[in-house]
């Protein structure tokens, strides 16, 4: 599948769509759809970067992004795909993850449900380990957090 992935603001018509379905799937498996854990603003400001996939016909198809979260370190926030099994997430992570480097991350930290088995294994598979809970998933046993070291831009070269 060709996909063309473009930074865009979180609030645009595009992207819209994708945030509710991906609230719509988190809320019918873990009982939280997780619209609260992202402030737009906080995927619009330096060193941060809201993601949009589109496909030949350019139809968004997937969306994540990354936000500052302590010094060299950024969280992933709000990868969804609308469909498995095309490459969306993976060239989407595989992008976000390149920009975060670009823009100076040594490392990027998520958190996912324990019950999201779908997320956790998808997050295994491309090189994230279980890394102890941070900021506000501290003492939250449903809550599972995995971390992965960055190659530098340039050593990717």
């Amino acid at each position: 599948m060709t996909l063309r992935i473009e930074t865009a603001d979180p609030e645009s018509a595009a992207a819209r769509p994708l945030l509710v379905a991906l609230s719509d799937t988190l809320a019918a498996l873990t009982g939280c759809s997780g619209r609260s854990s992202l402030d737009p603003a906080d995927v619009r400001g330096p060193r941060a970067r809201f993601g949009l996939a589109f496909d030949a016909s350019g139809e968004a198809v997937g969306c994540g992004a990354y936000r500052p979260l302590q010094a060299g370190i950024a969280e992933l926030k709000r990868m969804f795909a609308r469909s498995r099994g095309r490459g969306i997430g993976r060239n989407l992570l595989a992008e976000l993850e390149r920009s975060a480097a670009a823009d100076g991350y040594r490392e990027l930290w998520l958190e996912t449900r324990r019950v999201n088995l779908t997320a956790v294994a998808f997050y295994r598979a491309h090189g994230y380990h279980e890394i102890a809970n941070f900021g506000r998933y501290i003492g939250r046993p449903e809550a599972v957090c995995f971390g992965k070291t960055l190659i530098a831009a340039e050593a990717a070269a």
